[in-house]
């Protein structure tokens, strides 16, 4: 007989143990488990081992609020905040929570009992009231892997950052990185600093900003203010001054363009011109902004170990990549930074009484639940600050939905969309791994609550104060649902 708990949480990353934070101080009556299909928790920090791997947001937003990061990097590596997720479990205990191995397939929902039947690979499955996928929105066995005319002619080794294999000797070796996003901005100059050469390969450029590694004034604020204190006020500060240059970038795009490009043109080598390598096609915001802590990409150019080529790819050939300006590079190393492979919930196939519920169909409600699917919700970060801030607003509105239905005992919760709401893509980026996968992803509405507003201060105060009833339709189950007894 399956094991059966109030709440069942997909993945033990960032999200899914700030998840089991929230369960345990807001619903401290709900049972809960974490189901991670990989065998040790961390999510994407667990996942990315390539060198050089960061975050690109600053960790007094991109760690917990219940918990201060409390140490003097602001844009931290991979290791490090491993490290503090794994840290976070075992100080509250949410550890003993997560059951590691169980890959969810399939979870179905059966009105008549208000129960999720959630199956893992291996044929084991787990039965509860309420799914929450905290499994984050790309695929975690592949990314995105585009074949290059010729590649199976070239001889040297060919990597993607998302495998990045454990023997890989880069020493002394002519690298090329194909991409220009976040990855391969954070593998330059990693590479350049024992390679003979790297040369980033990018199509078009992107917008760099260059940012203090550690944050001067979170230094000081941490002097003088208690711990916590500090951490909420660096928080804070982070928060309103990513919303105002945000607002700033999408409201006076060409004065944001200036600002950038200016930047950018102030850490390059005397006399390198911005034009091509350095002016995006696009606005600021249309595609995420890439960040490097103090500049490290810049000094890689500047010390002649690194440089960047833009041009498109004609062939490969034996001994590299032959470009369609006649030029070629010859590398012993290419790596394909070329991007995500979205997916929603998980790839777990979505089963309500019986009909398949395809996400690509479905409205964002309140900015993590579903039109249509009971008991469900699925966390999505934000495109324009850290995950984490949308991630714990949504924890903290399931939180209130779950007491609201223990409170009136109601068992299920489907939240149902007037017919006039207008349908939009729900992540507003031009990068190509979103518009690759605007099919398979929900959707969002014209307006509230079916809109994601990439704003937290608003956000904040729907996840908190927002009325729960509003667009959502409550039922009680038929009859008791036959279960086994929570662990």
């Amino acid at each position: 007989m399956s094991e059966h708990f109030d709440v069942i949480v997909v993945g033990a990353g960032l999200s899914g143990v700030g998840a089991g934070y929230r369960l345990q101080t807001s619903c401290p009556e709900r049972t809960y488990a974490i189901l991670e299909a990989r065998h040790a928790m961390g999510g994407t920090w667990d996942l990315f081992r390539y060198p050089g791997i960061r975050s690109d947001s600053d960790m007094f937003t991109l760690g917990y609020q219940f918990r201060p990061w409390g140490k003097a990097k602001a844009i931290a590596d991979g290791e490090s905040i491993r490290r503090y997720i794994e840290e976070t479990a075992t100080e509250f205990g949410i550890d003993r929570h997560i059951r590691y191995g169980q890959r969810v397939t399939c979870a179905s929902w059966d009105s008549a009992t208000a129960t999720w039947t959630v199956e893992v690979e291996g044929g084991g499955s787990y039965t509860c009231g309420f799914l929450y996928m905290c499994s984050g929105y790309y695929r975690y066995d592949h990314g995105h892997e585009p074949r290059f005319p010729g590649q199976e002619r070239y001889q040297g080794r060919f990597v993607h950052p998302q495998k990045w294999p454990e023997d890989l000797d880069y020493a002394g070796a002519r690298v090329v990185i194909v991409g220009s996003g976040a990855t391969a901005v954070t593998l330059l100059p990693a590479l350049a600093e024992k390679a003979a050469h790297v040369t980033m390969l990018q199509r078009s450029p992107t917008y760099i900003a260059s940012l203090p590694g550690r944050d001067p004034l979170a230094v000081a604020t941490n002097r003088l203010l208690p711990r916590r204190l500090a951490h909420q006020a660096n928080r804070l500060r982070s928060i309103v001054l990513t919303q105002l240059f945000y607002q700033f970038c999408r409201r006076w795009p060409s004065a944001a363009r200036k600002l950038l490009t200016a930047q950018m043109a102030s850490q390059l080598p005397k006399g390198y011109p911005v034009d091509p390598d350095f002016n995006p096609r696009y606005d600021p915001w249309d595609q995420r902004l890439c960040v490097v802590p103090d500049g490290d990409l810049f000094k890689a150019l500047r010390d002649g170990r690194a440089s960047i080529v833009t041009d498109t790819i004609a062939t490969f050939t034996e001994k590299g990549i032959r470009l369609e300006s006649g030029r070629e590079l010859e590398a012993d190393i290419v790596i394909s930074a070329t991007g995500l492979e979205l997916v929603a919930a998980g790839g777990a196939r979505i089963v309500v009484d019986g009909q398949t519920a395809d996400p690509g169909e479905t409205l964002v409600y309140k900015g993590c639940m579903l039109s249509g699917v009971p008991n469900f919700a699925m966390c999505v970060g934000y495109t324009n600050a850290s995950w984490t801030l949308r991630a714990d607003l949504s924890h903290q509105y399931v939180c209130r939905l779950l007491n609201h239905m223990r409170r009136h005992g109601y068992d299920a919760a489907v939240p149902t969309p007037p017919p006039d709401v207008e349908r939009q893509p729900l992540l507003a980026l031009t990068s190509g791994y979103v518009q690759r996968s605007v099919g398979i992803m929900p959707k969002q509405g014209d307006r509230a609550p079916w809109r994601i507003r990439q704003n937290y201060i608003p956000d904040f105060f729907t996840a908190r104060f927002s009325d729960v009833t509003e667009d959502m339709v409550f039922s009680r189950a038929l009859r008791p649902a036959k279960v086994g007894a929570a662990a």
